[in-house]
């Protein structure tokens, strides 16, 4: 179920409140407490539990500064996962051998209260980099949290949602229920991201639960392939976060016939519906970039390969002269042409094609005869802004989501650790 960005804007800075309604997940329960991260009370700590096991995959940052946790993860081979940890206030990221100690702590810790193996845990951390992890405020919140965990209703997605923010404004949630032969399956799913939104797999944390009857190897196959248009087609401020993760989760509870072809109808017909959530989820993340005020959607199309239209794409999106202009609502399209001719000698500017919403401003190497940059200046004064780029050269297409540059993007990163 899409959300509407209007109301993402219209309620930025209002924390929890969402249109979303995700339907449970049956093999799965959460909940939430809190460990006392924060200054201010509110729960920081989240848990997911598959008391019979659930087939994942997993998608991470590239970066080499990676989080303790993203180790940990990645050296699971465990073909069932019973368990999913996230804290937020600390990322576990740089700070040495006590990082990953705490984790192998936690891991015992939750696998003596579920009697699960500690190989069927995963981690996520968010937060500050560099700073040692508070292990002794949130061990102590480990049997809290264990005692809470409860099949999910709409309240207790809204409460996940809202412990693994840090500097969101609104909850991202998104879902979409539908029919496979007869047979009821649900995909829910949340996110957070705000700032560090660069990704080169996912971006900060998605987190998707299905129940459907799906093998693991069509699963991964699936998120790896989706990924790419998806969470790894946005960015808010150019810098690739230590901790991005985009877990995928099957219980396998629901009664349709097991897909293990990827290429089946039943399997098109997941796939289509997995990506609207996690387009949805990653678009989420975007409009509520920090500080942001309008959602930016930069489509290239006839390109001579996608890897050439996505680095367009992206050379647009993370030009802070593009941002601040789109900010300030002056339509200065020369700063989306420099934005495109930086990215290679080889581009022939005289083939490419500006529109900014429905206005075409520059075609044939010069402005287009009648161009009135009035109408540009009426789009630009909405929260959603379209920037189409024909590259006349192939017959590729990418497109890339970001969000504008405001001052208080600078006021928040300013006093992000006070």
């Amino acid at each position: 179920m899409a959300i509407k960005f209007s109301e993402i804007f219209g309620i930025k800075g209002q924390q929890g409140k969402t249109t979303q309604d995700l339907p449970v997940i049956e093999g799965m329960e959460l909940s939430t407490a809190s460990a006392g991260l924060y200054k201010k009370q509110r729960d920081d700590v989240c848990f997911f539990y598959f008391k019979e096991g659930a087939n994942f995959a997993g998608v991470y940052t590239k970066s080499s500064t990676k989080s303790h946790c993203i180790v940990w993860n990645q050296s699971i081979t465990s073909k069932k996962i019973k368990a999913l940890f996230v804290n937020t206030k600390n990322a576990n990221t740089l700070n040495g051998q006590q990082g990953y100690t705490a984790i192998k702590e936690l891991a015992y810790l939750i696998s003596r209260n579920k009697n699960i193996s500690q190989k069927d845990i995963l981690f996520a951390s968010t937060g500050v980099i560099g700073e040692k992890f508070p292990l002794l405020k949130i061990k102590y919140s480990i049997d809290k949290l264990m005692e809470r965990s409860v099949k999910p209703n709409k309240f207790e997605w809204i409460g996940a949602a809202n412990a693994i923010m840090t500097t969101d404004t609104i909850s991202k949630m998104a879902y979409e229920s539908f029919d496979i032969n007869n047979k009821k399956i649900n995909i829910s799913g949340i996110a957070k991201g705000s700032g560090m939104v660069f990704p080169n797999m996912g971006t900060m944390f998605g987190f998707i639960f299905t129940d459907a009857n799906i093998s693991p190897s069509v699963l991964n196959y699936f998120l790896k392939k989706n990924v790419e248009e998806t969470f790894n087609a946005i960015s808010v401020d150019g810098d690739t976060s230590t901790n991005d993760m985009v877990l995928l989760f099957s219980t396998n509870k629901s009664k349709n016939k097991l897909i293990t072809n990827k290429n089946s109808p039943a399997a098109k017909i997941f796939e289509q519906k997995l990506k609207i959530v996690m387009l949805d989820l990653a678009k989420q993340i975007v409009a509520d970039g920090e500080g942001a005020q309008k959602l930016i959607t930069i489509n290239i199309t006839n390109c001579k390969n996608k890897n050439l239209a996505k680095t367009i794409g992206f050379s647009i999106a993370n030009s802070p002269l593009v941002k601040t202009a789109i900010a300030a609502e002056d339509p200065n399209w020369g700063r989306i042409m420099m934005a495109i001719g930086k990215v290679s000698p080889d581009i022939k500017i005289e083939k490419v094609s500006l529109k900014i919403g429905p206005t075409s401003i520059f075609r044939n190497g010069e402005i287009v005869k009648n161009y009135k940059e009035s109408d540009v200046k009426e789009h630009m004064k909405n929260r959603e802004i379209l920037i189409h780029v024909d590259m006349r050269s192939g017959k590729n297409n990418f497109s890339v989501y970001t969000c504008d540059l405001t001052k208080e993007y600078i006021s928040i990163n300013a006093d992000y650790r006070s």
